[in-house]
């Protein structure tokens, strides 16, 4: 039987449910999104009755597509579908343009994630910006609660704000969106957001010494939301204090002197 892509439905839980299981040891975010993603550009690919992929548009601010959830169970794998639902995501992305929704489609990827890039360069993809992520271990600081605060455009230091692994924008528009989709803390003076229910965290303000002061902070909402391990997204430029954040007991997944976040775009008008 021929596989199809179709609109997600509550049916199609405990597929989902296995995939996630089955990706990055258990710990990836789709079955914690199943419901929030219903009916909302998120579709599934099913083969012989199983739903075996994944793929999700979601509109950002700055009229882009952001594609993101595209999985492919583990049985499964190194047989196109992967491609497959990656070129019906191009053909939504051109549908929605011309429909003047967006202007182009964008993804971000780990750098590891070779045939992500490689599937993103031949369909006219290219690189836009880099990020580094890196991980703390709740247990290495002493948590301090940090104050919630209301964000203003000023809070905002990027052309491009990390969002978890969302990448937005700045601009009136894209406040609004963080406004509904994070949370900013102020500890002592220094900021930073988080997704709504995600750990991993934006410092708006740069540094290894202001990145000192607000770990505390960030390892108490972690905490806060069961985590004993957080993620810190930062941006490429701070490459030449990587030393310098590793000894605040921060780590990278993996060693590497090269921004290990690949945020792509593709100009659909």
């Amino acid at each position: 039987m021929e596989p199809i892509i179709r609109e997600a439905r509550p049916g199609d839980r405990p597929f989902i449910e296995e995939i996630a299981r089955l990706t990055w040891g258990g710990e990836d975010y789709l079955a914690r999104v199943f419901d929030e993603w219903l009916g909302d550009n998120f579709y599934v690919l099913e083969l012989d009755g199983k739903v075996v992929g994944t793929a999700k548009l979601t509109l950002l601010p700055g009229e882009v597509g952001w594609l993101e959830g595209l999985r492919v169970h583990r049985d499964y794998r190194g047989k196109g579908y992967g491609r497959m639902l990656h070129d019906f995501m191009l053909e939504l992305g051109k549908k929605l343009a011309l429909e003047g929704r967006i202007e182009a489609l964008e993804f971000a990827t780990y750098f590891l994630n070779r045939e992500s890039i490689a599937m993103a360069r031949k369909t006219g993809f290219h690189l836009r910006a880099k990020f580094f992520v890196l991980g703390a271990r709740s247990r290495d600081f002493e948590p301090e609660e940090p104050e919630r605060v209301e964000p203003t455009l000023e809070d905002l230091p990027f052309g491009l704000i990390p969002v978890g692994w969302r990448f937005v924008r700045r601009g009136e528009d894209a406040l609004e969106w963080i406004r509904k989709n994070a949370e900013f803390y102020d500890l002592n003076g220094f900021r930073f957001l988080v997704s709504k229910g995600g750990t991993t965290f934006t410092s708006l303000d740069t540094g290894p010494a202001t990145l000192r002061a607000m770990l505390p902070g960030m390892s108490w909402v972690a905490r806060e939301r069961g985590k004993e391990e957080f993620d810190v997204m930062l941006p490429s430029g701070l490459r030449p204090v990587l030393p310098g954040l590793k000894r605040l007991g921060l780590f990278l997944w993996d060693e590497t002197e090269e921004p290990n976040v690949l945020v792509f775009r593709k100009g659909m008008v």
